[in-house]
């Protein structure tokens, strides 16, 4: 469970829902045609702009943003990476057989495939890093979802408070019809403006964060299996595989530090 995912949404909705009380307006901006117009018409226009295969797994991945994909850690692989370069180095290719049905990563267990198989080094480097563009475009699809309903969402609400003032416009002679009129206006542009920047916006960074994640994970992987399958002595492969600790620290701090 991702805590301050849920932290964030209380800590959102409770100061927007504090403002509002404080400003007397919260009957106001609860207006239902004025979310049916936003969002509504933000998730037509997704449906529209992507496919059924992108659009069913849109679910699924809004759960990951409170229950997130278990991330392996870094320092963990690099040591079953060594490990299988200690069998493959004692026992050959009948030690890396046996240790195949221990592993659990089918990332891994594919590239080992590859090394039992006695593919070459440049053609298990081009499979496995083809198969890991692959999972970046099937993860960019998905946050691109929700990169493109923040878009849509604001300029929904930019078309609801056009249709209000249209309509007041129209009721000149009639106050009571101004005043619902002007709230249908101003209402579709605050759930046009919340929806992009507190709900669809921060989805996608979110998402984009764990495919980050797992992308260099893959990586460390892919770098691994070549070194094995090229038999680099335990204290280079080491080197050269904990320079991904050194760059998951670099990238986590440049995004602090932004």
């Amino acid at each position: 469970m991702d805590v301050l995912t849920i932290l964030g949404f209380l800590l959102g909705f409770g100061v927007v829902y504090y403002v509002m009380v404080q400003g007397e307006i919260t009957a106001l901006l609860f207006n239902f045609t004025a979310f049916l117009l936003v969002f509504g018409g933000t998730i037509a226009s997704t449906m529209i702009t992507y496919p059924f295969e992108v659009m069913r797994k849109v679910p699924r991945a809004m759960l990951f943003i409170f229950s997130p994909p278990k991330q392996r850690r870094i320092a963990k692989v690099i040591d079953e990476l060594m490990d299988l370069q200690a069998v493959y180095l004692s026992q050959g290719l009948d030690g890396l057989i046996e240790e195949m049905d221990k592993i659990d990563d089918e990332f891994l267990k594919a590239g080992i495939r590859m090394v039992v198989e006695d593919q070459s080094e440049e053609d298990i480097g081009a499979n496995m890093n083809n198969e890991l563009v692959a999972i970046r475009q099937r993860h960019q699809r998905i946050i691109g979802v929700f990169r493109s309903m923040g878009a849509y969402a604001p300029i929904f609400g930019l078309l609801g408070t056009l249709i209000g003032v249209v309509q007041v416009l129209r009721n000149l002679s009639d106050p009571a019809s101004m005043g619902s009129s002007m709230a249908i206006a101003i209402t579709t542009t605050f759930y046009g403006i919340f929806g992009c920047n507190f709900i669809f916006l921060p989805i996608a960074g979110k998402l984009d964060g764990y495919s980050n994640d797992e992308s260099l994970v893959k990586e460390l992987i892919i770098s691994g299996i070549i070194s094995i399958k090229e038999r680099t002595l335990p204290a280079l492969m080491k080197r050269d595989l904990e320079r991904f600790l050194s760059r998951q620290n670099r990238e986590k701090s440049g995004v602090q530090n932004q």
